[in-house]
Parts: C-alpha cells; sequence; structure tokens
C-alpha cells in the first residue's frame, strides 16, 4: 500500500491540492464520519496543554481553524498556520491563520507557549523534520499536543474501525465531498508510525514527558509532551515571534 503513495515534494503537492479541493465540506466530512467526537477531541487536546489564559499558541495545520476557536474559546491568544489557502479561506470567523508550511513556519524561535496539529503529522512531507519546526519555534517548558487518528488494540474494534474508516468514510466523502481525496485518507495512516516510534521521534526532535492517550476507543490518539532545554536552530533563543 505505501509503494502508490507520494513522498517529498509529490506529497507535500498533492496534500495542498487535495485539502483545497475538499475545503468548503470538510468540517461537514469530519462530523459525520467521526459522529461528532472529533470536537470532544479537540476540547481534549486544548485542555491537554494546561496553559494559563493569555498563553499564546500556535496552531499548526489548522485547517478551517476547529482547534484555533476552541483554544480561543479557552483564554488562549491564537495564531494558526497551514499550507492549504482553500482550507484557509473556508474558515469561518475567528483567529488570525497564515499560508505557511509545517517544516517552514513563519515565526521565531521561542516565540509560542504552546502548539497544536490536528490530524495533519500523516500529511507532513518529513513528520522529524516538522517535529524539530515545533521545538524550535516553542519556548522552552511550553506544551505541545498532537491529535491524531490511530489504530484500536481489540481485534472486534480494529476490524469495525477497519470496514468503517477504509469502506464507508470514502463512501461519505464521495456522497459529500470529493471521492478520491476520501479513498486517499484512509490510506494515509500508511505514513504514521507505531505509537512507539512515534513518542521516540517526538523525544528526539527536543521534548520531555511525551505522553500518549487514547481516544474514542482507541480511534484517535493525542501526544503531549513539554518543550526540553534550549531550542536550537535559526532564531535560538529569541522571542521575537516572526509574522505569528
Amino acid at each position: 500500500m505505501t509503494a502508490t503513495l507520494p513522498t517529498g515534494a509529490a506529497k507535500a503537492a498533492t496534500v495542498r491540492a487535495m485539502f483545497d479541493t475538499i475545503a468548503p465540506r470538510y468540517d461537514l466530512v469530519n462530523r459525520v464520519m467521526t459522529f461528532g467526537l472529533d470536537v470532544r477531541w479537540r476540547r481534549s487536546t486544548v485542555r491537554a496543554l494546561g496553559l494559563p489564559p493569555g498563553s499564546l499558541l500556535l496552531d499548526v495545520a489548522c485547517g478551517t481553524g476547529d482547534l484555533s476557536r476552541i483554544a480561543a474559546a479557552a483564554g488562549l491568544r491564537v495564531a494558526g498556520v497551514d499550507v492549504s489557502l482553500g482550507m484557509l479561506r473556508a474558515a469561518p470567523p475567528g483567529p488570525a491563520a497564515l499560508q505557511a508550511d509545517a517544516l517552514a513556519l513563519p515565526v521565531g524561535g521561542a516565540a509560542v507557549d504552546g502548539i497544536t496539529c490536528g490530524f495533519a503529522l500523516r500529511n507532513v512531507a518529513d513528520l522529524d523534520a516538522a517535529l524539530r519546526e515545533m521545538a524550535r519555534v516553542l519556548r522552552p517548558g511550553g506544551r505541545l499536543a498532537l491529535l491524531e487518528v490511530d489504530e484500536p488494540d481489540g481485534a472486534l474494534l480494529r476490524t469495525g474501525h477497519k470496514v468503517w474508516f477504509e469502506q464507508a468514510v470514502p463512501r461519505i466523502g464521495a456522497l459529500l465531498s470529493d471521492a478520491e481525496a476520501y479513498r486517499y485518507l484512509p490510506r494515509s495512516v500508511a505514513y504514521l508510525p507505531s505509537p512507539a516510534r512515534l513518542r521516540a521521534m517526538v523525544r528526539r526532535a527536543g521534548f520531555s514527558c511525551v505522553g500518549r492517550r487514547p481516544l474514542g476507543g482507541g480511534v484517535a490518539q493525542l501526544i503531549t509532551a513539554t518543550r526540553a532545554g534550549a531550542p536550537e536552530g535559526p532564531g535560538a533563543g529569541s522571542r521575537e515571534g516572526g509574522r505569528s
């Protein structure tokens, strides 16, 4: 399955074009295919940060701004970035957002107090590089919360989830949005590393206290971590925040 999936620059171009296409009905399809649970998972993601009101949050791959608006309602100052201009244009009124790639965030080193990223890890062209970039812009002691899909552990739940995700979701997507995009999205799970490897990648990028919590019976997962030590790379130690 992975052999037919694009990588590198081809993957980046595919993902951008796909999300531009499905942007107008993206939120609707999310609600239908998760039975509305995605909203609850996003609230859990914001709560898991444990940041006080007034903290500055960067929502990476913010899409139409679901996570951003929940974080803003919780009293955080929020800015979003997303590679898809179509998704940004489809967003309801909410926190400011800018078109940018997760591999080159337009933010200075150690500039933000928290980072969220919802259902986008499998869509970046280089996951290691994306995690290092998040570490660069997050201040030491800052908090990271990554919401992503997963597969249940139990055999019965895993089978049911497989049928739903690989057969029902593409049909729902074809009915409500774009057939090709929603055939690709279930297959894109193949890009995700195992939970153990994903946590190791987060630690290697410069984070500590890396935790993982299953959501929705294991159909989603929440990875949390704290930025450890001093940031590395351009702008290290600066609190100046680029275009955020």
